[in-house]
């Protein structure tokens, strides 16, 4: 597999700002993209098999900068995630499978995407679930590197609302021919961490947005009706799953 290196890091992943930056120093390389594979921590404990992009809505309390949002793989992402449903599927993994909203660092100047095994230590210590994810990485690269690999007519959006487990666009992936970029959960808004500025700072680091999915049973009805003014206001279209072509 040409144009692919593998990098392992003994300090924490979120908080290695810059890698990109470090590996054109040392191995004289400048990559263009990024896929960390990690572990993935929650409180629930539940298995998982998640992606996802990153950045920080808020205060960068997990690596990354305040405010500031890493390029997203949109096409890459959801592609990976569809490869991992169905390798899981195939591996009778009793892990869920699906999409992580964005959350944490590390910072990085080129698109980058997390993939991970959750959540809790005896999970990360299986060697079925992070060999799907070994095998789905690989799988992945065997006909996509970059979000210009991918054909023009998958269209991406960003997502709005609902928990940190994005269900609602896990859903939208599993069923449309679509890929989410960044995604902004519910918690994110209730904490006052979202305003116009970091809606522009999302459209900007989501590659070849097309247009904005709202998670609408999740928000309130003022919330709905203001987030859609505001896009619509700037030329990018609210799009609901009958907008979106079957797979």
């Amino acid at each position: 597999m040409e144009n692919v290196i593998i990098i392992t890091l003994n300090d924490r992943k979120i908080t290695h700002e810059n890698l990109e930056k470090e590996v054109e120093e040392k191995l004289k390389i400048m990559p263009k993209q990024a896929i960390f594979l990690s572990r993935h921590r929650s409180q629930t404990g539940k298995p998982t098999l998640t992606v996802h992009p990153i950045g920080n809505y808020g205060e960068a309390q997990f690596g990354g900068r305040t405010k500031t949002l890493s390029k997203a793989s949109p096409k890459l992402m959801t592609h990976l995630l569809r490869i991992l449903k169905n390798n899981a599927k195939k591996a009778k993994l009793y892990h869920k499978v699906c999409l992580e909203v964005t959350h944490h660092g590390p910072y990085m100047t080129i698109p980058t995407l997390f993939v991970e095994v959750g959540s809790t230590a005896d999970e990360w210590k299986k060697q079925k679930p992070a060999k799907i994810v070994a095998k789905s990485v690989l799988k992945l690269l065997e006909s996509f590197h970059y979000e210009e690999d991918f054909p023009d007519d998958i269209t991406v959006l960003i997502g709005i609302g609902g928990g940190h487990y994005a269900p609602r666009f896990t859903d939208v992936v599993f069923e449309k021919k679509v890929a989410f970029g960044h995604m902004i959960p519910s918690y994110q808004i209730e904490a006052g961490n979202i305003d116009t500025e970091m809606f522009e700072k999302t459209l900007q680091a989501t590659p070849n947005v097309k247009g904005v999915y709202l998670h609408r049973k999740s928000l309130k009805k003022s919330q709905v009706s203001e987030f859609k003014n505001w896009f619509n206001n700037r030329g990018i279209p609210v799009v609901s799953s009958k907008d979106l072509a079957n797979l």
